[in-house]
């Protein structure tokens, strides 16, 4: 983890949710104990009327399925690691109860879990190489792109040690 895929997810998200009926952006769903949280966020997101309040995810499947069936919606979500989480979204193996159109976008590190979901496109989002790291250090550390010869070897080991993660 940490390599930028909610961040690349919330790009996505903020270009194009308005070209759709309706758009949820569902945050590190692997920490939603009760996914009835998640379930409520999507409908209220999507419906525009405040805050939705079922009360189990069964209730919740189905108000997904019946509430958004025919609606053409852009799903974000972040940080799956089940597939029990996509289910109770409404997102299912071959199949999702949002109308003609939608596009759902799912963050996870389990690759297996999005084959296993048979989804259209995977894009893994690839760690920054050593020039990149140093350059957004360099940036963080003393506000400009490049560094100053004292700090090239110190520099060099931070971004070595981090392994190419932005957020380590």
């Amino acid at each position: 983890g940490g390599v930028g895929k909610t961040t690349v997810a919330k790009a996505v998200f903020n270009k194009h949710h308005g070209s759709f009926d309706g758009a949820s952006f569902l945050p590190n769903v692997r920490e939603d104990k009760k996914l009835v949280h998640s379930q409520n966020k999507l409908l209220s997101d999507i419906l525009g009327l405040g805050n939705m309040k079922v009360s189990s995810d069964y209730e919740g499947t189905k108000e997904i399925k019946r509430r958004l069936g025919n609606k053409r919606v852009l799903v974000i979500v972040d940080d799956v690691d089940s597939h029990v989480q996509l289910n109770a979204l409404g997102i299912r193996r071959y199949s999702y109860s949002f109308g003609q159109g939608s596009r759902i976008i799912i963050t996870t590190t389990d690759q297996d879990l999005l084959r296993m979901f048979n989804v259209d496109v995977i894009c893994p989002v690839q760690g920054m190489n050593d020039e990149e790291a140093l350059e957004l250090l360099s940036w963080h550390a003393f506000g400009k792109s490049y560094l100053d010869e004292e700090h090239v070897e110190l520099s060099r080991k931070a971004v070595g040690y981090c392994g190419g993660v932005p957020l380590a």
